[in-house]
């Protein structure tokens, strides 16, 4: 009797091919997502760059597939992507940073990556591959394409601020 339960308890740690692939498919392709994010931010002199959304991308699906796989139900798994989008927002609102000497704030669009990447990893943790990879290739497109358009416009957002510069902030004694 022991040995019986001894070998359910081995076989539930082996899993079946099917499972193997079906699992090793959405966490692949979470770290794809990261690698594909952190990659162009990589490139493009980010702080949050290639290592860390590829891990924030495998961590996000190992919360989903490992919840997944364990046979919770669905408004459990409901709660983990709540506590994920939760938590990621956190995260990426450490990577935000206001200057208030020069009155700009970065860090917005690595935040809003951060994000992104959680999301498309969170998608292809619960299988749904195609509407991950769809939105990380239009999250690409925006940081790719964009930024160049970003670019053309900052030359002339920069004569519009020199010819009509920020008004500062009010007087705390106007105010009241």
């Amino acid at each position: 009797m022991a040995i019986n339960g001894a070998m359910d308890e081995i076989s539930r740690l082996v899993p079946d091919v099917a499972q193997l692939v079906r699992v090793t498919a959405r966490l692949l392709t979470a770290l794809f997502i990261g690698t594909a994010i952190g990659l162009q931010r990589e490139l493009t002199h980010k702080p949050a760059g290639l290592r860390t959304h590829m891990l924030l991308g495998l961590g996000t699906a190992l919360f989903i597939v490992g919840a997944a796989e364990a046979g919770m139900a669905v408004d459990t798994l409901s709660r983990i992507v709540q506590g994920l989008a939760t938590g990621i927002g956190f995260l990426g609102g450490g990577a935000i940073l206001k200057l208030t000497n020069e009155r700009e704030i970065h860090g917005l669009t690595t935040a809003a990556g951060i994000w992104m990447t959680a999301a498309a990893s969170a998608a292809a943790g619960l299988g749904q591959i195609a509407v991950a990879l769809i939105g990380t290739l239009f999250g690409l497109l925006v940081l790719i394409v964009f930024h160049r358009l970003e670019k053309g416009l900052g030359h002339r957002a920069r004569k519009d601020m020199e010819n009509h510069p920020p008004h500062g902030d009010p007087d705390p004694k106007d105010i009241a």
